[in-house]
């Protein structure tokens, strides 16, 4: 990891109309007055940071975070500009949920900075969307990111589920077909997983089975394939140069600063973690942080997250590796991974199954 390039900033902002029954990601109902001491405090937070970093990514993750108001985002984004130096470039990115998305805050976002928006879609299937708890309709959120593209947006992806209760083939392809009709550049597709702790979790909807779910993923693989998208990651999707430049600092092990309850840092060589506490970030003068790893980006980390980038990884980046790896490998190419000019990277059928591929080869870890 290199600690001298451009950081990507991540900042979580845990505010939600209402807890979907499927996540599990911190996140509080929101409140005016919450929202304006989160504001105040994460301003701080900002203001602490090392004068000498430069990043070139800042990504609003959530939670929710377009609840927040142009005046909250303004001051954040002042705050960052006046205490980090933003590359003249910088990817600006803002989660947000077609309901929040009027005309007017879409202009204030544009003002604010932000420069990429990812939407918060899921499917564009109503009984789909109602069965996931969402708060908004095929329709709206076709209208919100063609309102985006008018706001002057350029750069917006939508997120999909795959797996979900009642998605169908049929489904499934009208979604993708209306995600590919709209001003996207970017695709999102995550598999619903049921996680303890969530409303799903307690009261277990009826989901797909791993062939189904697979069926799925080849389904949209091979349509977005069709559509110009480029498959750069195991669940992304980006015409060329719409490629997300922060969360592609995620699987390459590169530098990035979380701000907010509940954020993750890597950073100086070690993983820390802000805990999921909105109250001890508020009444603390600095964000408390807990380390989780004093090794970021180990060989097993670097391996794991760089598998799942379409480039996949060079073995001779890893010397001591490189046997035990080329030789698991083997009996899984050319169906699962394919090796090209010195880099090993799964092929499309071979993504679907990742997990599987991946534990194989961090097998090498103990050879």
């Amino acid at each position: 990891m290199n600690t001298a390039a451009s950081v990507g900033i991540y900042i979580h902002v845990p505010f939600c109309a209402k807890k979907c029954p499927y996540c599990d990601f911190y996140s509080l109902p929101y409140r005016q007055t919450a929202a304006s001491e989160y504001t105040d405090a994460l301003c701080r937070n900002i203001t602490a940071l090392p004068r000498h970093i430069m990043a070139d990514t800042v990504y609003f993750g959530g939670g929710t975070p377009s609840l927040l108001t142009e005046d909250a985002l303004k001051r954040i984004m002042e705050a960052l500009q006046n205490n980090v130096s933003l590359t003249a470039h910088a990817e600006i990115t803002l989660e947000a949920n077609p309901c929040t998305m009027t005309a007017k805050a879409l202009a204030g976002w544009h003002r604010a900075g932000i420069n990429r928006l990812s939407v918060g879609v899921q499917s564009f299937c109503d009984e789909e969307l109602r069965l996931l708890g969402r708060n908004h309709g095929a329709r709206q959120a076709a209208a919100a990111i063609c309102l985006a593209a008018d706001a002057g947006f350029a750069n917006i992806s939508a997120d999909l589920m795959l797996g979900t209760p009642m998605q169908t083939e049929d489904s499934l392809a009208d979604s993708i077909a209306k995600a590919v009709s709209l001003p996207v550049q970017h695709l999102s597709a995550y598999l619903l997983k049921i996680e303890e702790g969530t409303a799903f979790g307690q009261n277990p909807p009826a989901v797909a089975d791993d062939d189904t779910a697979a069926d799925r993923y080849h389904q949209l693989s091979a349509a977005m394939t069709a559509a110009g998208f480029v498959h750069y990651e195991i669940s992304n999707y980006a015409k060329p140069g719409f490629e997300s430049r922060h969360n592609l600092k995620y699987w390459r092990c590169e530098p990035y600063i979380g701000l907010g309850p509940a954020a993750h840092s890597c950073y100086g060589g070690k993983r820390t973690y802000v805990p999921a506490s909105l109250e001890d970030f508020l009444n603390a003068p600095l964000q408390p942080v807990q380390v989780e790893s004093e090794t970021a980006c180990d060989a097993e980390e670097r391996i794991m997250l760089g598998l799942r980038l379409k480039k996949g990884i060079c073995p001779d980046d890893f010397p001591r590796l490189r046997d035990a790896l080329l030789r698991l490998a083997k009996p899984l190419i050319p169906h699962y991974l394919q090796l090209q000019k010195g880099r090993l990277h799964l092929t499309e059928k071979g993504m679907a199954v990742s997990n599987a591929v991946i534990a194989h080869l961090l097998q090498a870890l103990d050879a």
